[in-house]
């Protein structure tokens, strides 16, 4: 399957991007890895004819405002995010106006739509940087994670009005399992992820992005670690860390890890399906694409 797989990219000339929370197996054959900062970073320098987007829609639609001219595939179009789906275009709006001469701060975890409605988009990893970007004498929309809102507010000291949605995944680690770890394990660094409620974020050492998590892991002279995001990443940090030990938290459902069902949707057979066919792929209108390419190239610039 793997050879399939690899002779079908060299034929479409196509380039797999991938994020941490997919499945081992995906992210060993990927050609670039990253949160979503890096790949919308990196869709942006694609050269390939066809982009194959492992991840979840919000993902695939990033790359393909990015690429007009492109191709853009995903293994699953039910990839979606509970995010993107917390906030429905026509809500936001009516939100959007109702808060009049506020900046507009979306999460990249949205829809193309919502992106359009923005003035900037940032990620967990440059969420406070963008933030910063704004006036101080001007009022922040930030949508649609209220706990990266929340965690951004208390460090920024900034007035923000926050909407109300969060991811799955992260909103439902058991607090009483991240303690049982912690006792379990004493020398234990526990790193977070930001959009965790602020009852999980109180137990964390270290707080940051996807990518940040990974970094700090590899330059801590700490040799155990507690995971409080997507246990996916855990395949990742034992690539880029040999050596240490990594504890994924269990969900207050009572599952050993806590895993995003969309992400876990792409199968290398999907893969297949999704080369050998071109489908199925990511369609946008013109008018939305621009409208929402225009936040998302401000966010990159101050990015650099």
């Amino acid at each position: 399957m793997i050879e399939r797989l690899l002779e079908l990219k060299k034929q479409r000339n196509a380039v797999i991007l991938a994020h941490y929370y997919q499945s081992p197996e995906i992210q060993d054959i990927a050609d670039f890895m990253g949160d979503s900062l890096q790949l919308a970073q990196q869709a942006k320098k694609v050269e390939a004819d066809v982009i194959l987007f492992c991840g979840v829609h919000f993902m695939a639609e990033t790359a393909k405002i990015l690429n007009p001219n492109k191709i853009v595939l995903v293994p699953d179009m039910d990839a979606g995010c509970s995010l993107a789906d917390s906030t429905p275009k026509d809500k936001f709006l009516e939100w959007k106006n109702a808060h009049l001469g506020h900046t507009v701060i979306s999460y990249i975890n949205c829809s193309a739509d919502v992106k359009a409605m923005s003035d900037i988009i940032c990620t967990s990893s440059n969420a406070e940087l963008i933030v910063n970007s704004v006036p101080h004498d001007t009022p922040i929309l930030f949508a649609p994670d209220k706990y990266l809102g929340s965690y951004i507010k208390k460090k920024t000291g900034r007035d923000m009005v926050i909407w109300d949605g969060s991811c799955q995944v992260h909103e439902i680690f058991s607090e009483i399992e991240v303690m049982n770890l912690m006792k379990k394990y004493p020398n234990a660094v526990v790193l977070a992820h930001p959009e965790c409620p602020e009852n999980i974020l109180a137990y964390a050492d270290f707080i940051g992005s996807t990518q940040k998590i990974i970094q700090e892991s590899i330059i801590s002279d700490d040799k155990e670690f507690i995971i409080l995001t997507e246990s996916g990443i855990i395949h990742e940090l034992k690539k880029k860390a040999p050596g240490k030990e990594f504890y994924a938290v269990p969900n207050i459902n009572g599952c050993s890890c806590n895993e995003c069902p969309y992400m876990k949707l792409n199968t290398i057979e999907k893969m297949i399906k999704a080369l050998e066919t071109l489908e199925p792929q990511i369609i946008m209108d013109e008018d939305t694409r621009l409208k929402a390419l225009s936040p998302l190239e401000r966010m990159l610039e101050i990015s650099r």
